[in-house]
C-alpha cells in the first residue's frame, strides 16, 4: 500500500493546538516513569516506519547518544519545510508545535498510519528539555531547533547535501522537570524496535548505544516479516510441523498477514497488531481470525474423516492449543474501542482476515495432508483433555459448593475477611511453614505450604494442572478461578507473596509459580497482587550491634564499615533455619521486610512468553544460550 508521491505542506492539516502536554504528559505518553520516557522514542520511530508503510522508507536509525540524548534518523522522503497555508508557517514548524497535525488526517500524505493519533512529534518535542531536527529534501538540509515545544531556532537551510539524500533526522533529550527517570535502557529499546522490524518487512533498524562503557549496537532486519516472528517466537519449542503457514491478501482496502505455526506446547500464543500498533485485547481481526479457524478444521476434519460422526466438533480451543500466530492488518482508518488503542472495532477487518486466512489455509491443508493430520490429531488430543479437565473441573466447583467456603486443609487463613487488608505467603514445606504460621498476624496474614513439587505448567494439559494438589490449592485458596473461569472481584487477598529459600532450589520453585500465574492468572500479575518475599542472606552479629544483609555487596559493605574482627557472620540456608522473631522482622512485617511487585504489561507479553517458554520448555539449547547470555545479571544464588 503507497501513499502519494505529492507529498507537500497541504498534507499536512491542522486539528488543535499544542495545549496542557507539559502540565498532564500521562494523558499523551501514558506515564512519566521509565515507560513514558522509553515511549518517547517509539513516538518518533513511529512516525518513521509510517515512511515506510507508505513505501517510502527503507532504514531507520535509533542512537542513545553519550549525553542520553536520542537521535532517530531515517531514509524517508523528509517533512515537509514548505508553507502551510492555513498556519502560514513552515510545515516542519507545524508538525513539531501543534497538537494533531501531520500528514495523517485525510490527507494523501499516508495510506495507512499507526503513532499515537498523529500527536507524537509535537509531544515528544513539548516533553523534551531541547529538540532538534534537520531534513535532508531537495539537495539541501534544513534545520530548526526548540526547547520544552517552543521555537528557539527557526527553519533555516544550514547548507547542501547529496542531492540523493532524503529523509528527516530528529535529536531531543527529555525534560527532567518532566520525568521521574532520564537514563535509557538498551534493552527495553530492542525488545520494542525487534518487534517492529518483525511487523515491516524487509525494514533495517539499528539501535545503538554510543555512551561510554556501555558501546553497543544490534541490528533488526527481517525479510520473512511476521513469518520470522513466528518462527522466533516458537524456538524453544518444538514446532509440529517445519515450515511457519502464512496467508496474506487485500480485501475492502485492508491488507492482511497472518503466520502462525503450532509447536509441541499446550498454550496459545496470538498477537495481534494494527498498523504496527498491539492491540493486546484483539478485536475484529482476531473474531475473523478464530472464526476462519475453527470452520476450516473443522470441514477438513469431517470431510477426511479424522472426526467420526459421533464426535462434536472441535472448539477454537482445542485446535489453539500449541498455536504461536502473528495476525497484522494495515487499515487506512481504523476504528478502536476506547482511547488506548487496546482493541479494535473496525468491522470490515472480521470479514477481510476471515475470508483470506478460510481460503488461503484450506487450500495449505489440502495440499498438506500429512501436516493436516498431525494439526487435527493434536486438537483432538486437545479435545480429549479438555473435556477430562473440565470434569475435574466441575468436581471441583460441586466439593466447593457441598464444603462451603472449600478451602484447603493445609491452608493456615487470617481472621480478617477484607482481601484489601488480607495478604498469603506461599512457602515451601514444613520446615519453613512453622516460623511462618507462628510470626505471622493472625488477623492479616495468612500461611499456603507447599508440600513437593509445583507442577511445570509450560509442560501440561490442563487436566494435568487440575489434577495437581498444590496447584489446586492456590487456585481453591486465592479464590479466583483461571482461564475463562477467572474473576479478579473474588480474590480473597491482595498481596501474593511467594516465599521461598534465597537459593537455586528458592529460585526454581518461585518461577514454577510464576510460570503457573503468569500462563492462568495474568491479571493478578498486571494488577500488581504478585510479589516476591525478599529473606535476607546474612546474619551479622558484632557486640551488641545485629544487621541482615541481603546481597553479597550489603554483606561486604556492612563488614567495610564494622570490621571483620570479632564479628559473627551466619549464612541462612533456608527460611526454616530463621527463628520466629527473624522471620517475622526480616520477611514478613510489612513494617521491616523488602517485598519485590511482580511487573508486566502488554508491551512485555511477546517477551515474557519466550523467556518463561526458553527456561520453562523441553528445548536445551535455547536455555544453555540464555543463561551464558544473562548470567553476568544473577545475584544471590546459591551454586
Amino acid at each position: 500500500m503507497k501513499g502519494s508521491e505529492n507529498y507537500d505542506a497541504d498534507q499536512i492539516q491542522i486539528l488543535e493546538g499544542l495545549e496542557a502536554v507539559r502540565k498532564r504528559p500521562g494523558m499523551y505518553i501514558g506515564s512519566t516513569s521509565v515507560r513514558g520516557l522509553h515511549h518517547l522514542v517509539y513516538e518518533i520511530v513511529d512516525n518513521s516506519v509510517d515512511e515506510a508503510l507508505a513505501g517510502f522508507c527503507s532504514s531507520i536509525t535509533v542512537s542513545i547518544n553519550p549525553d542520553n540524548s536520542i537521535t532517530v534518523e531515517d531514509d524517508g522522503r523528509g517533512i515537509p519545510v514548505d508553507i502551510q497555508k492555513k498556519a502560514g508557517k513552515p510545515a516542519l514548524e507545524v508538525v513539531f508545535t501543534v497538537l494533531h497535525a501531520g500528514g495523517k488526517f485525510g490527507g494523501s500524505g499516508y495510506k495507512v498510519s499507526g503513532g499515537l493519533h498523529g500527536v507524537g512529534a509535537s509531544v515528544v518535542n513539548a516533553l523534551s528539555q531541547w529538540l532538534r531536527v534537520s531534513v535532508f529534501k531537495n539537495g539541501k538540509e534544513y534545520r530548526m531547533g526548540f526547547e520544552k515545544g517552543k521555537v528557539t531556532e527557526p527553519m533555516q537551510i544550514i547548507g547542501d547535501c547529496d542531492p540523493e539524500k532524503h529523509g528527516t533526522r530528529v535529536q531531543f533529550l527529555p525534560d527532567p522537570e518532566i520525568f521521574e527517570e532520564t537514563v535509557y535502557d538498551f534493552e527495553i529499546l530492542r525488545i520494542r524496535l525487534r518487534e517492529t522490524a518483525f511487523l515491516t518487512k524487509g525494514l533495517r533498524i539499528l539501535l545503538r548505544d554510543t555512551r561510554e562503557g556501555q558501546e553497543k549496537e544490534k541490528t533488526f532486519h527481517y525479510e520473512g516479516g511476521i513469518k520470522e516472528f513466528v518462527s522466533y517466537l516458537n524456538r524453544g519449542k518444538e514446532s509440529l510441523y517445519p515450515d511457519v503457514i502464512y496467508c496474506e491478501g487485500e480485501r475492502e482496502k485492508i491488507f492482511v498477514e497472518v503466520a502462525l505455526q503450532h509447536n509441541d506446547s499446550y498454550t496459545e500464543n496470538i498477537y495481534t497488531f494494527v498498523n504496527n500498533i498491539n492491540t493486546p485485547e484483539g478485536g475484529t481481526h482476531l473474531t475473523g481470525f478464530k472464526n476462519a479457524l475453527t470452520k476450516t478444521f473443522n470441514d477438513y476434519a469431517r470431510q477426511h474423516k479424522l472426526l467420526k460422526d459421533s464426535e462434536p466438533n472441535l472448539s477454537g480451543e482445542d485446535i489453539r492449543e500449541g498455536l504461536t500466530c502473528i495476525i497484522s492488518v494495515k487499515i487506512e482508518d481504523p476504528q478502536f474501542e476506547g482511547q488506548t488503542k487496546q482493541k479494535l472495532g473496525t468491522s470490515e477487518a472480521l470479514t477481510a482476515v476471515n475470508g483470506i486466512v478460510s481460503e488461503q489455509l484450506t487450500y495449505f491443508l489440502e495440499q498438506n495432508p500429512s501436516i493436516a493430520k498431525v494439526m487435527c490429531e493434536k486438537s483432538i488430543l486437545a479435545q480429549r483433555a479438555r473435556a477430562a479437565a473440565r470434569r475435574a473441573r466441575d468436581l471441583t466447583r460441586r466439593k466447593s459448593a457441598l464444603e462451603g467456603v472449600g478451602l484447603p486443609g493445609k491452608l493456615v487463613d487470617c481472621n480478617n475477611r477484607d482481601p484489601e487488608k488480607c495478604e498469603i505467603f506461599i512457602v515451601e514445606g514444613d520446615s519453613a511453614l512453622g516460623p511462618a504460621k507462628t510470626g505471622r498476624n493472625v488477623d492479616t496474614q495468612a500461611v499456603l505450604p507447599l508440600r513437593g513439587k509445583v507442577l511445570n505448567v509450560q509442560k501440561a494439559r490442563l487436566d494435568r494442572i487440575y489434577a495437581n494438589e498444590e496447584i489446586k490449592g492456590m487456585i481453591t485458596a486465592f479464590g479466583t478461578g483461571i482461564n475463562e473461569d477467572f474473576d479478579i472481584s473474588k480474590l480473597r487477598y491482595h498481596k501474593i507473596i511467594i516465599m521461598t529459600d534465597a537459593d537455586v532450589d528458592g529460585a526454581h520453585i518461585s518461577t514454577l509459580m510464576l510460570t503457573f500465574i503468569y500462563n492462568f492468572m495474568p491479571e493478578l500479575i498486571r494488577q500488581g497482587h504478585v510479589y516476591l518475599a525478599q529473606p535476607p542472606l546474612f546474619n551479622i552479629k558484632k557486640g551488641n550491634k545485629h544487621f541482615y544483609a541481603y546481597s553479597d555487596e550489603e554483606y561486604q559493605n556492612i563488614l567495610r564499615e564494622i570490621g571483620t574482627e570479632g564479628a559473627d557472620v551466619s549464612r541462612f540456608k533456608g527460611l526454616g533455619e530463621m527463628d520466629v522473631e527473624e522471620l517475622s522482622e526480616t520477611t514478613m512485617d510489612p513494617e521491616t521486610r523488602t517485598l519485590l511487585r511482580v511487573n508486566m504489561t502488554e508491551d512485555d507479553r511477546t517477551e515474557l512468553d519466550l523467556t518463561f517458554t526458553t527456561l520453562m520448555g523441553d528445548q536445551v539449547e535455547p536455555r544453555r544460550e540464555f543463561i551464558e547470555q544473562n548470567a553476568k545479571y544473577v545475584t544471590n544464588l546459591d551454586v
